[in-house]
């Protein structure tokens, strides 16, 4: 048995070998959908009239086409149409359904605009897809509180990446970060499907960034960043850590989107005192104008943005590694953080919206 543990040894190398490849492959495909395809979605979304103006609280100064979001969706789906047979079709069907629906209410937001209970219904019935197959939050005994829970993190993901998308580059490369994280910890503990999809998701962003970077040719809109929060989400429900608690498995999504999420509670809470609906309230109040206002330019801006996303990122790699002792102490810490930081941006860097 011992003379035969080098050819074991030598033999799950080459397996390992073979899932990475398939895994830089599925990369490599979407990333190239995504270069290719974004030109020609742009030519689309001006043929149709899709064009996000500029105004007072928006950034860009000059019409800008929208349904960038479309090119990230095509190179996601028909990359991982083509490695179909890796996966269970049924949560495979059930992942795509739902990021098609989700994709589709974006784009009538982008064309038509549609109201948030709308956007939200959507969300909902993305959700239920999902849950039909399977894919659900699995904190407590009751399923339906599980559903309830599923629908919550689906809608305020997807969500959060959709407040995120006020800058150019920021909301496609914060979720390549958060993607290569994903696909780093799918892969150490051998979960395809999160891998490949984490591959596909990052490329397709790293393809849309070539054109979305300062300066932009095109927005994701709606479409791109719906599809983006629902994806992102999935990962987190899919992610699995046998060896901690449950607890522990589940703060290892919620520390590694800890950028959007802090974005989103922060606006939150600023939007609230100054007693106005803080889901429906324009303004530029976001982390990345935070920035802006305390001297940085807009590239800066996304830059550390991105810094922070790797940052939460190599934090949930040690969270993974944690007990669930260390990890308790590590959430009251990141908290506390947090909510310094939300003092801090409130008192030095505080949005006054114009009279």
């Amino acid at each position: 048995m011992r003379a035969l543990r080098p050819c074991l040894i030598f033999i799950k190398r080459i397996h390992m070998s073979v899932s990475l490849a398939q895994i830089f492959l599925i990369f490599l495909s979407a990333l190239t959908m995504s270069i290719v395809s974004t030109p020609l979605v742009r030519r689309l979304a001006i043929a149709v009239g899709i064009i996000d103006q500029p105004n007072a609280r928006k950034v860009h100064t000059n019409p800008v086409p929208l349904l960038g979001g479309l090119a990230i969706y095509g190179g996601v789906v028909v990359t991982l149409l083509i490695w179909d047979d890796q996966f269970i079709l049924r949560e495979l069907a059930a992942i795509l359904g739902g990021a098609t629906i989700v994709v589709v209410c974006g784009m009538l937001d982008d064309k038509w605009g549609l109201s948030a209970s709308l956007k939200l219904l959507g969300q909902i019935i993305a959700c239920f897809v999902l849950i039909y197959a399977g894919i659900q939050v699995q904190l407590f005994a009751s399923p339906w509180l599980n559903a309830l829970i599923t629908i919550a993190w689906v809608a305020g993901i997807s969500n959060a990446i959709n407040f995120l998308d006020n800058m150019d580059g920021l909301s496609a490369g914060l979720t390549a970060v958060a993607s290569a994280f994903f696909l780093q910890l799918a892969v150490l503990n051998g979960q395809f499907l999160v891998a490949a999809l984490s591959a596909a998701t990052m490329g397709a962003c790293i393809g849309f960034l070539r054109h979305n970077f300062v300066p932009t040719k095109i927005f994701m809109g709606d479409t791109g960043s719906l599809f983006l929060g629902f994806i992102l989400a999935v990962l987190g429900i899919k992610l699995r850590f046998p060896s901690n608690s449950i607890i522990v498995t589940w703060m290892i999504p919620i520390v590694v989107l800890g950028v959007p999420i802090f974005d989103t509670s922060m606006v939150i809470v600023a939007r609230l005192r100054r007693r106005v609906n803080p889901f429906n309230t324009p303004g530029k109040d976001h982390i990345s104008h935070r920035f802006v206002a305390l001297g940085s330019s807009r590239r800066e801006a996304v830059l550390i943005c991105y810094m922070l996303g790797v940052g939460c990122g190599i934090t949930a790699t040690m969270l993974s590694k944690a007990d669930v002792q260390e990890a308790y102490a590590l959430a009251a810490l990141l908290i506390g953080i947090a909510l310094v930081g939300i003092w801090l941006f409130e008192r030095y860097a505080r949005y006054n919206p114009p009279k």
